[in-house]
């Protein structure tokens, strides 16, 4: 099967966006950095997806996703789903809602293989900001900040 790697240029950083013919694969953040053509039409589709969503914050996804993770993260990525664009959600009411802890909630949002698209960046500390993508750094949290303000919160 035919795998593509895509990058995409976003305002303060990229998105490396993996598939094959059938799913997405993997989405992850990078320093920015020059496009790479998507070369599969699945890829094709996600990168018109993506650039829906930069013009519309309020875009909604389509995209196949390979199944990853465990279970619970599954649940959690789920969760995270539900959230709309413009609103956010706490750590602990994820938490509470699938019968866990904030912690818990914290490291499967980390695990997240399709940021954006599954958006993650929507879940915050019950005190602000909160880490984001297991936080490697002010880059990430400064990624968070900038799709928080894309989407109004």
């Amino acid at each position: 099967m035919k795998s593509s790697v895509t990058i995409i240029s976003a305002p303060i950083f990229s998105l490396g966006l993996r598939c094959n013919e059938d799913e997405i694969t993997g989405i992850e953040f990078l320093k920015p950095c020059a496009e790479v053509a998507p070369k599969l039409l699945l890829a094709k589709e996600a990168v018109r997806q993506l650039h829906a969503w930069m013009d519309n914050p309020r875009f909604e996804f389509s995209l196949p996703l390979a199944p990853q993770g465990t279970p619970f993260q599954r649940r959690v990525w789920a969760a995270i789903t539900t959230i709309p664009s413009g609103q956010t959600c706490q750590y602990g009411e994820i938490a509470v809602r699938l019968g866990t802890g904030p912690r818990a909630i914290g490291n499967a949002c980390g695990a997240n293989p399709y940021p954006v698209v599954v958006p993650c960046h929507r879940v915050v500390s019950a005190q602000g900001l909160g880490g984001f993508a297991r936080q490697r750094g002010d880059f990430l949290l400064d990624i968070k900040r900038w799709l928080l303000a894309h989407e109004q919160i």
